[in-house]
């Protein structure tokens, strides 16, 4: 089991406490009902797990890595669908807005962010920008004292219940090799701007929400930018690194995925054990049958083994200046603890035998929430180019101490 601090402790049995009273108990509401309401990140934001990566100086906890994926985790175990949105908000959100914001901006939205007084959400993909977010069609025209916003985005989390929203547009045309993004320096290459936009600005119109196989809690909607104008201090960093500002705050949102993942494979695991405990077959517990005692040994053997990875992935991260190597290890975090988790849920509906496929035991939800964490923040075949690509290169690799 990863060691923790007395301050993850104390953090994580604050999650815990919340996730068993206040979210597994609606989990299953929430997911044929397609909603949480705002109600529940209000009561986060009391808790000050929406500003948990925030600065103090901004109102926020100022916790390290680590210590905000371990609550993550507690979330998730509880309900998939929050921990996204809180992740979202904690992750990429405010992980740009500190890294690259300048000081009125970070004054200004923080600690709004921080204390859940607003919610915010990450516009990058398209229609046909996906894995390849360098192929966006979002346009920023450059206006007398601001911009205009014009395109579609997809897939965004929070994008009708969040009221500020990161929205990625070309600015000087569009760089479209992600190396390429990541290794602009000087500011010279034609590319991208990140552009905060409120969600009640005129010509941010929400579309149509998707109908997902898991996470059906979660808002997922399209947005129609149509021709949003903004003020001139809306842009947030240099106006033609803003793809590479997204990269380097998705690593932190495939952190945060990882540990979502390692929530969803914690509960079906704790399931799994419970059902083969009171189920009886054969004048025995189930769990007294060898083949579901292995099922079970390699479930905790291979989730204990992505929380060290995730763990040791945060800490190798936060140390790593921005770029290819700092992505590395969140990619090798995301693909192992998302594939454990699409084969732990899978294992725990087979311990559950026909249980397991009805609607009313959880570990159903739970399979179809963990296919998800394959397939967002980068796919798992885009995660391994980026490892592969890692492994190629000449010297030594980035996850070497």
């Amino acid at each position: 089991m990863t060691t923790l601090t007395a301050e993850q402790r104390e953090m994580q049995a604050l999650a815990r406490e919340f996730a068993d009273a206040e979210i597994a108990p609606r989990a299953a509401a929430w997911d044929r009902n397609g909603g949480y309401g705002r109600e529940v990140l209000d009561k986060l934001g009391e808790l000050g797990f929406l500003g948990m990566l925030v600065p103090e100086e901004y109102g926020g906890l100022g916790l390290a890595a680590s210590t905000y994926l371990v609550v993550l985790e507690e979330l998730a175990r509880g309900d998939a669908s929050v921990a996204l949105a809180v992740s979202i908000h904690n992750g990429p959100v405010s992980r740009l807005l500190t890294a690259h914001g300048s000081d009125a901006q970070k004054s200004r939205w923080l600690p709004a962010l921080a204390s859940g007084a607003i919610v915010g959400a990450f516009a990058l993909s398209e229609p046909e920008a996906g894995s390849d977010p360098g192929a966006l069609a979002t346009e920023a025209r450059e206006t007398v004292g601001g911009w205009t916003l014009a395109g579609t985005k997809r897939w965004v989390t929070n994008g009708g219940l969040a009221d500020v929203v990161f929205v990625f547009a070309k600015t000087d045309g569009g760089v479209r090799d992600m190396d390429a993004a990541r290794s602009v320096a000087d500011g010279s290459a034609r590319a991208i701007g990140a552009f905060l936009v409120d969600t009640d600005a005129e010509g941010y119109l929400v579309g149509r929400r998707e109908k997902t196989m898991g996470l059906r809690a979660s808002e997922t909607v399209e947005v129609a930018l149509n021709d949003v104008r903004l003020e001139s201090d809306r842009l947030v960093g240099n106006r033609r690194r803003g793809l590479a500002h997204a990269l380097d705050a998705i690593d932190l949102g495939r952190l945060g995925i990882a540990a979502q993942a390692l929530g969803i494979a914690q509960a079906a695991m704790e399931h799994a054990a419970s059902h083969a405990v009171e189920r009886r077959q054969f004048g025995r517990p189930i769990a007294a049958f060898g083949a579901v005692r292995s099922k079970l040994a390699v479930m905790a053997t291979r989730i204990a083994a992505s929380r060290a990875l995730l763990m040791e992935a945060a800490r190798a991260w936060e140390a790593s200046p921005p770029g290819p190597t700092a992505a590395t290890w969140p990619a090798m975090a995301k693909l192992q603890a998302s594939e454990t988790a699409a084969w732990v849920t899978d294992q725990a509906v087979n311990v559950l035998g026909g249980s397991g496929f009805m609607r009313e035991f959880p570990v159903e939800r739970l399979m179809r929430d963990a296919k998800a964490t394959e397939i967002y923040e980068g796919t798992s075949e885009i995660l391994r180019m980026v490892i592969g690509r890692s492994v190629t290169n000449k010297g030594r690799h980035a996850w070497q101490s």
